[in-house]
């Protein structure tokens, strides 16, 4: 199998199945006072000490979730609870993920205004395009750093930067589900109040999530219970999953420049071996993240062409996993041309992928271009 999905999910790592393991033996809960409690308590803590490292922010300011859309829900319903009755305006872009999209979908059928940023001409953002929309009735503004369709990577720290100056009570909030582990930053790079990811994304389990909470910002909790997490998660901690989380990240955090190097070389194969050939065009440009690559082939759905791939034993996607084969919004507001927005497929990658998986998955494509049936 050549798999080539990992913007969906990754292969769970040697290093975090060993971790998940321990955690599934340390079965005290991690709220009770006696010693199976207590080290139970010390795998949470020494967890949340690793990815606070890996994002450059204090251990307190790492709050575990069950995934990055519960981070991203935290975020944007704790702002309407704690701002909302002063301030009523979001803003957001067209191109968000929906676990970000959505609840912002639903404040707005609430009363919240929502203003939402599409990609220009070029299909780019720039940061006055968000900045101009900012006032006093500012909220929370909500950028994602790189798109889990096409790669693109928005100026987040610029429009961050800039939003504290004109409304330093306006909250800020950054999806990095698809940069973190993969694009070498740390949360002062970001420049935001929350930053939402996830484990599954980079080689840990599904299940597992966390949020950063700069200190000094107030939300409330969006689940009430038994007042865990510092009471802003409540509910028995998953103590096997965020072990498993934390291995991942210690894998990873001392070579994610050196990964990122590899996988920019694995694009730079790709693009060459499909360069110039007629009826193809790589959406993904040289400034995306260059795990996610968008390829669109001229006349044929994108659906069949992911079917002819998968039986070569090649696994890629038609678009965002959470799109469940919908038509993508993202692909027109970030102009690509008509003619590809049915033919488009996502190749994500990672470090594990090698050179000869590109050479497959471009014979693979061609093959198909070449053989199958083609959309009037």
């Amino acid at each position: 199998m050549i798999y080539l999905d990992n913007a969906a999910t990754t292969a769970v790592c040697d290093e975090a199945v060993k971790a998940a393991n321990e955690g599934f033996e340390c079965f005290g809960n991690p709220s009770s006072l006696h010693g199976a409690g207590l080290k139970a308590e010390n795998i949470i803590r020494n967890a949340r000490g690793e990815i606070a490292r890996a994002l450059g922010v204090k251990d307190k300011e790492i709050t575990f979730t069950s995934c990055a859309t519960e981070s991203s829900n935290t975020v944007i319903f704790g702002a309407a609870k704690a701002g909302g009755k002063r301030r009523k305006k979001i803003i957001t872009t067209t191109i968000e993920h929906p676990s970000v999209a959505e609840p912002i979908k639903a404040l707005e059928e609430h009363g919240f205004e929502v203003v939402r940023v599409s990609p220009d001409e070029n299909g780019v953002i720039t940061p006055e395009m968000i900045t101009s929309q900012v006032d006093k009735n500012t909220l929370l503004v909500s950028v994602m750093h790189a798109n889990n369709e096409t790669g693109y990577i928005l100026p987040v720290q610029q429009i961050f930067k800039a939003v504290k100056r004109i409304s330093p009570e306006t909250l800020t909030h950054c999806d990095c589900v698809q940069s973190f582990m993969k694009l070498p930053f740390k949360a002062k790079d970001i420049g935001a109040d929350f930053i939402s990811i996830s484990g599954h994304k980079l080689h840990a389990p599904k299940g597992i999530g966390a949020l950063y909470i700069k200190s000094g910002v107030h939300l409330p909790s969006f689940i009430l219970g038994g007042g865990q997490e510092g009471g802003m998660r409540s509910g028995t901690e998953n103590v096997a999953l965020i072990n498993a989380f934390a291995a991942a990240v210690g894998k990873l955090s001392p070579i994610v420049v050196q990964r990122y190097e590899t996988v920019s070389a694995l694009k730079s194969k790709l693009a060459l071996a499909l360069s110039g050939k007629e009826g193809i065009r790589i959406h993904s440009g040289e400034d995306c993240s260059p795990y996610v690559i968008s390829i669109g082939v001229e006349r044929i759905k994108s659906e069949t062409m992911l079917h002819f791939l998968e039986s070569r034993d090649i696994y890629v996607s038609s678009g965002s996993a959470c799109s469940k084969g919908k038509k993508s919004g993202v692909l027109s507001e970030l102009r690509i041309p008509d003619r590809y927005l049915d033919s488009t497929i996502r190749v994500s990658l990672c470090a594990e992928n090698t050179a000869e998986d590109i050479d497959a998955f471009a014979a693979a494509l061609l093959e198909g271009q070449a053989n199958l049936a083609k959309m009037k």
